[in-house]
């Protein structure tokens, strides 16, 4: 058990949290380590568009809460790999390194609990009325989808790539609602590739996995392999609208939303909201929307839920397993592109935020 014998200082990025396009960086200087805390040093995190999100719906799904910073600021959640730089807690050493929820800093502290040969969980004050499922922080060597010749694409997709399981055994469980068509707005998104990577590898399937993208995007859609079919945005006329379909709703894009509803009407058994790619777009659906009312999809919940019909070990065990498969082939689509240092970060989250990234594109940030 270790403690740091001199101030630690820390920078944070932080962002308005009534305008996304203002940020700064902000300097820090961190407290001594009090019983059971533990000093991470945060070493790498991914970036993506689920990170907007984040930001977006930052008040309502309370994730401004995890990591807090002076009014009226936010620090944005992340993913990524950080290592033990100083410990008062005995069962967590010094240079152990964990995967989990972090800030867009440079350091953090945490109060180590319910520690095991997994890693632990963060029982800050601040923390342990939040969901759960983000206060856990993993060593590496535990996890099961945790294969350090795919780490960046690990570091990226893991998060996301849950959340794709999730969806999908939500459909699976229902029974995938009897459609003949599956479609995925923002199909270009790591989430929607996921979840269409599972979609269709399943052995005699009924239906078709349909890409919602932009025109910009379709070309590089069509070369994942993992969608039957491909409409842009503006040919919505061209989704079939003959069948039974499920729409999931990746963007957010309240015209897109609209649109599918429109087309598909009641042949759409059912609308799953889960991503705000097109948060600028974001608009709440009228009294007058065609279908079924869209669901707001919360991975946390089905987290919790898998949790108690699995336990934790075996619902780790199905994800990892299903994730290792998908880092396989993930060198196939995406490019890992690293930054570091302010000037990058601040490049890489405003680009995410116009929405004008590189869908081929990972990002890995270091400040």
């Amino acid at each position: 058990m270790t403690a740091p014998t001199e101030t630690t200082n820390a920078v944070d990025f932080v962002v308005r949290r009534d305008d996304l396009a203002r940020t700064d960086f902000v300097p820090r200087t961190l407290p001594t380590l009090a019983d059971n805390e533990v000093l991470l040093k945060i070493d790498a995190f991914a970036f993506t568009a689920n990170n907007v999100t984040y930001a977006v719906i930052g008040e309502m799904m309370r994730y401004w809460e995890f990591f807090p910073a002076d009014d009226g600021w936010g620090r944005v959640p992340v993913w990524g790999f950080a290592e033990a730089a100083a410990s008062r807690h005995p069962g967590v050493a010094k240079g152990e390194r964990f995967y989990g929820y972090l800030p867009m800093s440079t350091h953090l502290v945490v109060r180590a609990d319910h520690v095991d040969d997994a890693g632990f969980v963060d029982v800050s004050p601040h923390r342990t009325a939040l969901p759960p499922v983000y206060n856990r922080y993993l060593k590496t060597t535990a996890d099961p989808g945790y294969d350090p010749e795919h780490e960046a694409a690990y570091m990226l997709l893991r998060p996301l790539f849950g959340t794709s399981f999730l969806i999908d055994d939500v459909l699976q469980e229902r029974e995938f609602f009897g459609a003949r068509a599956i479609a995925l707005s923002s199909a270009s998104s790591k989430t929607a590739i996921g979840l269409a990577a599972l979609l269709s590898a399943r052995a005699g399937r009924a239906y078709e996995v349909v890409g919602l993208t932009s025109p910009s995007n379709a070309a590089f859609v069509s070369g994942l392999g993992y969608y039957d079919r491909v409409v842009p945005y503006d040919a919505i006329d061209a989704l079939p609208a003959d069948r039974p379909t499920v729409f999931v709703d990746m963007a957010g894009n309240g015209a897109v939303r609209d649109a599918v509803h429109r087309r598909c009407r009641d042949q759409l058994r059912y609308s799953c909201s889960v991503g705000i790619t097109h948060y600028e777009a974001m608009v709440p659906p009228g009294p007058d929307l065609p279908g079924p009312t869209p669901e707001f999809f919360f991975a946390p919940d089905r987290v919790q839920q898998r949790t108690r019909d699995w336990g934790p070990a075996e619902l780790q065990r199905r994800i990892g397993g299903a994730l290792q498969q998908f880092l396989g082939h993930a060198d196939r689509w995406m490019r890992i592109v690293r930054g570091r240092g302010q000037a990058d970060v601040t490049r890489v989250y405003r680009t995410m935020l116009a929405g004008s990234a590189d869908p081929a594109e990972g990002h890995i940030l270091s400040l």
